[in-house]
């Protein structure tokens, strides 16, 4: 990774540190129009907890509550898979990052990931980054994956034979949180401290639980920090890998591995010391009440054919585009059908959208809309894209009568599975310039409308006035941009969301 376009969160001063965690974008890493911003709403929490601790602005136990937290429960593969994106309650954040980023706490953590990375075998390559570039950093973090991930894997081959890939099931979900302060002190001294409230692996794990009714299994989804916290688990996990690989009788010396958050790629030349490796790697995970995913643990002796997706190989041998623009759209939904949700859909409807910008003419933009509907309601990950493709589609469409049928029929579409709140927040930002008085099932969408009884976070828990009216939800809506929205959402407003990586970035 260039230094000229990112740093590791690792490299920066506690000072830095604090005030990366609490801009909005690592507050809240989940896509959502550019009128959805919780700067301002931070901010009003940041300056009341400054030298303050939470709890003596507390008049009950937030984990008393099963809804501090507000959760956008996200659709996976349009049928019944979905996971829980989490909006941390503000104040609960604020107060973590503060606790985190203290000097000595801080550097104390430093050191910690420092012992983690002793082994040279074994790479972690994705410590959240703050972005050089003109980029943001969760496009900076995507491309990283790609350079060092994708790219680092090919070169792998010049020296092993195999590589062997796995990952965790469900590991955000998954995560004990008392395994964060085994990280931290050592499993030990974590054991025997388990009621020093002053111990900072402690500490985040009784935020966390603070923040999910008590519980001590997983952790929120949805954040930087939380993707931080992961790694110091996952650090934890590849320093016990160091230890087994040691340990074993006959050392394994001739191996790579590379991680990036819980995908291991494994590189030998030996078959048998990669099957060694994913077997001390299992009763590592066990022990942190973790499981590696059996269905996605492989093996290939093709390293360069197996570093690269399956999709973007795909997509690489496949005609990419056609003169007819219809034509161009069925051969990205004929992808789409071949490989869901994955990063190569994403880039070809990103360049999509591009060829349909310049595009003057449509003769037959229901048809169009019909296919981009189906390809969003079968790859939620498209969500952002596919709606900026939609608004160009209906900018053809000029009688408004017509504009707000297909609204509702897209609405009655949606509605058939569960769990669509995040592509509801979408279409309201493609009808919002047409018709302000079309109502939705989200939350969030009715606070966009300026319905200030609207409440995300439970604040009942909270004991300071002031706290309680910087929570004040309608906070999170920008009406200056909301009414600045234009028909048609253009690049700008979802090319980070768009690909994993951009065309000229080399995905």
């Amino acid at each position: 990774m260039s230094s000229l376009r990112s740093e590791s969160v690792l490299n920066l001063d506690h000072i830095e540190a604090r005030k990366f965690f609490l801009k909005q974008e690592s507050y809240c890493n989940i896509d959502f129009p550019k009128y959805i911003c919780f700067e301002k709403l931070l901010t009003k929490v940041n300056k009341i907890l400054i030298g303050k601790n939470l709890k003596d602005m507390q008049s009950k136990n937030p984990r008393d509550y099963d809804d501090v937290n507000y959760s956008i429960l996200n659709n996976k593969d349009g049928r019944y898979a979905w996971r829980p994106l989490q909006l941390i309650h503000p104040a609960l954040y604020v107060s973590l990052v503060h606790k985190i980023t203290e000097e000595d706490v801080w550097d104390e953590i430093k050191g910690r990931f420092n012992f983690f990375r002793k082994n040279e075998k074994i790479q972690c390559l994705s410590i959240p980054v703050q972005s050089l570039s003109n980029k943001v950093d969760k496009a900076e973090q995507i491309l990283n994956w790609w350079q060092e991930i994708e790219q680092h894997s090919i070169e792998q081959s010049l020296d092993y034979e195999y590589m062997l890939e796995t990952d965790l099931t469900d590991c955000y979900s998954s995560i004990y949180t008392h395994s964060i302060a085994w990280a931290l002190h050592k499993k030990e001294v974590a054991k025997a401290k388990r009621l020093d409230k002053t111990l900072i692996g402690n500490i985040i794990d009784g935020h966390i639980q603070d923040m999910r009714h008590g519980q001590t299994n997983g952790i929120p989804q949805g954040s930087v920090l939380m993707d931080f916290i992961a790694e110091i688990v996952l650090g934890f996990a590849d320093s016990e890998l160091t230890d087994r690989i040691k340990k074993d009788g006959k050392e394994i010396k001739d191996y790579s591995i590379l991680r990036y958050r819980d995908d291991y790629r494994i590189f030998v030349n030996n078959p048998q010391d990669g099957e060694k490796i994913v077997k001390f790697l299992t009763e590592i995970m066990i022990d942190l009440g973790l499981k590696l995913n059996q269905s996605k643990t492989r093996s290939n002796d093709n390293v360069i054919y197996s570093s690269i997706k399956l999709d973007k190989l795909s997509w690489i041998k496949k005609k990419q585009i056609d003169k007819n623009i219809q034509k161009h759209l069925l051969i990205i939904y004929d992808h789409a059908l071949e490989f869901p949700n994955s990063g190569s859909l994403s880039a070809a409807l990103n360049y999509f959208h591009s060829r349909l910008v310049r595009t003057k003419v449509i003769h037959q933009p229901l048809v169009l809309i019909s296919i981009i509907i189906d390809i969003a309601y079968k790859n939620p990950r498209t969500y952002s894209i596919s709606v900026a493709i939609l608004s160009l589609l209906i900018s053809f469409i000029n009688d408004k009568k017509e504009k707000k049928m297909l609204i509702l029929k897209i609405q009655a579409k949606f509605s058939k599975i569960p769990n669509t709140g995040h592509m509801e927040i979408w279409i309201q930002r493609a009808t919002l310039p047409i018709d302000q008085n079309i109502s939705y099932n989200e939350p969030i969408c009715d606070l966009v409308l300026g319905k200030n009884s609207i409440k995300l976070w439970n604040n009942d828990w909270i004991r300071s006035p002031k706290l309680k009216k910087a929570m004040d939800a309608i906070a999170i809506i920008d009406n200056n941009e909301v009414k600045r929205l234009k028909p048609l959402i253009l690049k700008e407003e979802v090319d980070l969301f768009a690909s994993n990586i951009s065309y000229d970035d080399g995905y």
